[in-house]
């Protein structure tokens, strides 16, 4: 950080720190966001379910790139902020400025018929991620691989998240809330499992598989860019992918790092580069599951 916003004050500030100097007589209004944490496509559905409900909101825009969101409201922001805030992505109110009515209704319009198109999408790709979760599972367990099972539980957190934006249609904001609990709970409880089972093969030795784990490994990477594919086909633009390509990178890096480690496996002869992403990766998949339970109806 400079010296400027340092003395200043110039720096970024949290979004509901801002939100108490934002415009909050009657009126539609869009507020912009910065979110430096929307990674990919999921986070934005943890934004839109967080938000769902809230009776002030008409509307949302999302920028991959930029890494922003676009809230067109009526009244005041401050509980907007809040919801945004708590999911932990880092959120910062950027500004807050009137909308004109034609504004507003163009892009509550076209929001309507990018989620009527996206629900055919979104079945396909919660088909793919539930899929890989139990080929790996159950590939893990035979090859006796940390590595493998940590990243079917980074595909479980996406199916479950594509799975909840499905459910979410046409249902109270509270009950969409309690179910995204349901499934970080279920996800806190399987990373937790994958990093006692690392303990215990840290401590009684294991003989993981390489060849298994790299061919599993690389059939994940080829399901996660079909994904990628798939949602470039839909948002058909250019920079939305480019966006989902670097955001991301999680993913693809758990895939790549099984497979890395299932080498490393191979050449060394030892199981602690299985141990050793399969740690990484359960970490992730912890990290998920707390922004999943920050959600609030």
């Amino acid at each position: 950080m400079s010296s400027c916003e340092k003395s200043c004050g110039c720096g970024p500030v949290s979004a509901t720190t801002e939100a108490a100097t934002a415009p909050s007589n009657e009126g539609t209004w869009v507020s912009s966001f910065s979110v430096p944490k929307m990674d990919c496509p999921s986070e934005e559905r943890m934004i839109r379910l967080a938000l769902n409900g809230l009776p002030e909101l008409n509307s949302l825009s999302f920028d991959l790139t930029s890494r922003q969101v676009r809230a067109f409201h009526d009244g005041a922001v401050d509980q907007i902020a809040t919801k945004l805030e708590s999911l932990g992505l880092g959120a910062a109110l950027l500004g807050t400025e009137p909308a004109s009515q034609e504004a507003a209704s163009a892009n509550s319009a076209n929001e309507e018929l990018t989620a009527s198109k996206e629900a055919s999408t979104l079945k396909i790709l919660l088909g793919i991620n539930a899929a890989m979760f139990v080929i790996e599972m159950g590939a893990g367990l035979i090859a006796q691989s940390t590595g493998l099972v940590a990243d079917s539980l980074d595909m479980f957190a996406d199916a479950a998240v594509y799975g909840l934006a499905l459910y979410a249609v046409g249902r109270s904001a509270r009950l969409q809330v309690r179910a995204a609990h349901l499934a970080g709970v279920f996800q806190i409880v399987l990373a937790l499992g994958v990093l006692v089972e690392v303990a215990r093969r840290v401590l009684y030795g294991s003989e993981p598989e390489s060849m298994l784990m790299m061919g599993i490994g690389a059939v994940a990477l080829v399901a996660n860019v079909s994904c990628l594919l798939m949602i470039y086909g839909h948002r058909e633009g250019g920079a939305h992918m480019k966006a989902s390509w670097i955001f991301s990178a999680n993913d693809v890096l758990a895939n790549i790092g099984v497979i890395a480690a299932g080498a490393l496996v191979a050449w060394t002869g030892s199981s602690y580069p299985d141990l050793v992403i399969g740690t990484v990766v359960g970490l992730i998949v912890l990290n998920g599951a707390h922004r999943i339970l920050a959600l609030k109806a």
